[in-house]
């Protein structure tokens, strides 16, 4: 049957069933979100339905927020599970998030089954309960269409969506939830096994206890392990015991004790054995954030110097000493091995230099790593029949961003294997078999696509999702053009894609060099050209270190050269003869988001973050983006409204250096256009469809812009009413001087200048204005104070 997703109902309103609700909603789904009626409702006359409309408040107000955007909350209907089971008949997909007990699950799957249309889906986001167990006693229908559904928390961000058959489930049920959660719910959808804590959970918390146990071995303090085990090796800030503090200690407990309980053949069992510490947390209550200590814990800490008023409690966080069981000042851990890879940007190379260390931070990243790669290795085929879809899980649900056998292969499979037995730590026989054969590593690249070895052929097959998406670095063999910091890449029916690798993706004059190049070269051999980054961000804009260098030694001359340069090549990238399509992800500020303004057509990850933020390093947007709010609010303007609010709102969104916290919020703010630009949810996806839509451009006819010169600007007209907005921004203490010095400067430029009439003006006429105000704030000292700060520190200071 084909099948469609038109609403869905979210049985049990927690955190967890919230937020799954949110995020329904925020792809455009309907939703109905059920619980219990309210404890007590009939004799305290409370609303019946308090406690699911509080649950979802409570979700909404989150931070992260679990919505794209806040009106998809209009989606959403509550309601209880006595009057509003019934309404169920109406949904096509049913997903049970309910208390993690199984005589309450049957009881709902009871009632379920008294109203749930035959052939609609129904499905567990249970983490503890075995799927076979849950669906036994139900019709033939309902085990037909029922599996596991295991969302990750917080569903908006972490990708990871594990699709548990159980036996009578139908294929193409699977089938179905693989493909909708990939392509709709922007999610790294993983076939799991019906095993204890199935895929990522059971990896993720052997990871942690084994953490445990080899901080021990080298006498490691949480600091210094938080310090090792973070984004210096590609894993998120929070680390290891800041990520139990946040999942909760009693969570992690939990699926520990499952593991040693129900495992009896797992060789590391021991390791799931609960430590007497943290056997003690768990009877305190420390349980990390939701009990408020637990590895960390705030501490009040009276401030003795000033006034009294100004002798306030300030809050510091202090580090659990594990062998005190005492909270203590936090430490800061210092690693020559580290310290010393830090400046290396590439990850695979900064953890070959890392592993290889001589010093106790050597010693610990190899027992940490023998350890997982012996794990991973006895997995297969217990939690799954192909090992990519361990690290596929890792990486999606725990925020790894290179996975274990991906690191495997980096430091080498066979030497890493001979050291690995050396130190006692057993492989799986099937790597000796892959190694014997011939084969030297898990992963490899033929003809563009991802290959992974496959242990029951013992061959290697295609990596099923990477013929769905575009890895740019699968075309090393088809690079067009590069420079020390971007690659042009022939990524087949005549399309081209740059994409660039500096710190944080800044923009400096090689990669304007190579957006300039890629343009020619496309214009003369392809069809079209797309801009993506493969990294977490797509660029943090311009690079401020070359700012400020030319404006500290006042070098106005290369200074106006360099704006002119970006202003050139974003013009460039406007008026080629060819489409050119952006494909952001992530951070995409200041010169980032330019690029996207001039693109013919944006294809955003939905979380994309992007916005124009010159003002907070006290500058206006100087690479044609001030130029474009101008050019969009003058065909914005008609007759219905006073022509200055469609300005007023364009001018206070750079004003205020406003960052869009979703592409669809982007969407509100102006940057990207409704009809025109595309959302993707799924990052992975965007790339491919960038190139879809080059394609799709040429196909239709692409014809060059011709460059605008009938651009209506206001002139005084507005440049009143502006001024008079950011003196009451400063009179209400929302803005500091140079903040409105730096305002009154983009309203000049906004308003075309200080003329007295409405007039049609050239885009070459705003740059020129944009280019000049840009260069006399880089001359001021608060200006460069900020930039500094930003240099320095990684955020600019208010002054």
């Amino acid at each position: 049957m084909k099948r469609s997703i038109k609403k869905v109902a979210v049985l049990g309103s927690g955190v967890m069933g919230s937020r799954i609700a949110c995020h329904f909603a925020g792809i455009g789904v309907q939703v109905l979100l059920l619980d219990i009626a309210t404890p007590g409702w009939e004799g305290n006359k409370l609303p019946k339905n308090k406690l699911v409309n509080d649950a979802l408040q409570a979700a909404i107000k989150s931070n992260p927020s679990p919505v794209y955007t806040k009106d998809v909350v209009k989606r959403i209907t509550t309601g209880n599970f006595d009057d509003n089971m019934k309404d169920i008949t109406s949904c096509d997909w049913v997903i049970e998030v309910v208390v993690e007990r199984l005589d309450i699950k049957q009881q709902v799957y009871e009632k379920v089954e008294q109203f749930r249309k035959p052939g609609t889906l129904i499905t567990t986001n249970t983490s503890g309960i075995p799927i076979h167990i849950l669906s036994q006693g139900r019709s033939e229908d309902f085990k037909k269409h029922f599996c596991g559904t295991h969302f990750f928390n917080p569903p908006r961000y972490l990708r990871l969506l594990e699709i548990i058959p159980a036996p009578e489930t139908d294929q193409s049920v699977i089938d179905f939830l693989m493909h909708y959660g990939d392509v709709f719910l922007g999610k790294t959808t993983v076939l799991a096994k019906d095993t204890p804590a199935f895929i990522a959970n059971r990896v993720g918390v052997f990871g942690i206890m084994s953490i445990f146990n080899t901080m021990e071995k080298f006498d490691l303090s949480i600091d210094e392990v938080d310090a090792l085990t973070g984004p210096i090796i590609g894993r998120p800030k929070s680390a290891t015991f800041r990520t139990a503090d946040v999942v909760g200690i009693d969570t992690l407990v939990k699926v520990a004790d499952g593991v040693a309980q129900n495992c009896t053949d797992d060789e590391a069992r021991d390791l799931f054995k609960i430590p007497a510490w943290l056997q003690t947390m768990i009877e305190n209550k420390w349980l990390g954030d939701k009990t408020g200590q637990g590895f960390f814990k705030k501490v009040k800490i009276p401030v003795t110097e000033g006034s009294p008023e100004e002798r306030k409690s300030d809050k510091e966080i202090y580090t659990l000493d594990l062998k005190t069981l005492e909270y203590k000042p936090r430490t800061k851990a210092s690693f020559g091995s580290v310290k010393a890879a830090q400046p290396i940007e590439d990850l695979k190379t900064r953890l070959k230099a890392l592993f290889t260390a001589k010093d106790k931070a050597g010693d610990f990243y190899r027992h940490f790593h023998y350890a997982l790669f012996s794990y991973v290795s006895n997995r297969i085929p217990e939690i799954s029949n192909e090992l990519y879809r361990i690290d596929d899980a890792m990486m999606a649900g725990f925020g790894w961003e290179i996975g274990a056998f991906e690191s495997w292969d980096v430091f080498g499979v066979a030497e890493t294997a001979q050291a690995m037995k050396a130190a006692g730590y057993p492989i799986a026989s099937w790597v000796d078999e892959m190694l014997a054969a011939g084969n030297t590593s898990f992963y490899k690249t033929e003809n563009n696509t991802s290959l992974y070895y496959d242990v029951a052929s013992k061959t290697y097959k295609p990596v099923p999702s990477a013929g769905n998406f575009i890895i740019l670095e699968n075309y090393k063999n088809k690079i067009v053009w590069k420079n020390s910091n971007a690659w042009l890449y022939d990524i087949g029916d005549d399309v081209v894609a740059l994409q660039w690798q500096t710190k944080m993706n800044t923009i400096g004059s090689e990669v304007l060099q190579a957006v300039n190049k890629s343009i020619e070269i496309a214009e003369d051999k392809f069809k079209g050209l797309v801009i993506s980054n493969s990294g977490a961000n797509f660029s943090a804009g311009a690079n401020v270190g070359m700012i400020f260098m030319y404006a500290i030694e006042q070098e106005y001359d290369e200074l106006d050269m360099a704006i002119r340069m970006f202003q050139n090549t974003m013009m460039r990238v406007r008026y080629s003869s060819v489409p050119v399509v952006t494909a952001p992800l992530g951070l995409t500020l200041g010169g980032g988001c330019e690029m996207n303004l001039h693109a013919d057509k944006v294809y955003a990850a939905a979380e994309t973050y992007i916005g124009l933020v010159e003002l907070g390093v006290g500058l206006i947007p100087g690479g044609g983006g001030t130029k474009e709010f101008v050019v969009r609010a003058a065909d914005e303007m008609h007759e219905d409204e006073p022509e200055t609010i469609t300005l007023k709102n364009r001018f206070f969104t750079i004003a205020t250096a406003k960052v869009a916290t979703s592409a669809f919020e982007g969407y509100d703010l102006g940057i990207l256009r409704k009809g025109h630009d595309e959302v993707v949810i799924n990052p992975q996806r965007r790339t491919g469809e960038a190139k879809n839509a080059v394609i799709e451009l040429y196909n239709q006819g692409y014809v060059q812009p011709v460059k605008r010169t009938d651009i209506k600007v206001l002139g005084r007209s507005a440049l009143g009413a502006l001024y008079v907005g950011i003196n009451s921004m400063r009179l209400a203490n929302y803005a500091t001087d140079h903040d409105a010095l730096v305002a009154r400067k983009l309203a000049y430029v906004m308003c075309g200048g200080d003329l007295s009439e409405q007039t049609l003006v050239s885009e070459q006429y705003l740059l020129d204005l944009e280019r000049e105000a840009f260069l006399s704030l880089s001359g001021e000292k608060k200006t460069l104070q900020r930039i500094e700060a930003v240099i320095k520190k990684g955020k600019p200071i208010r002054n």
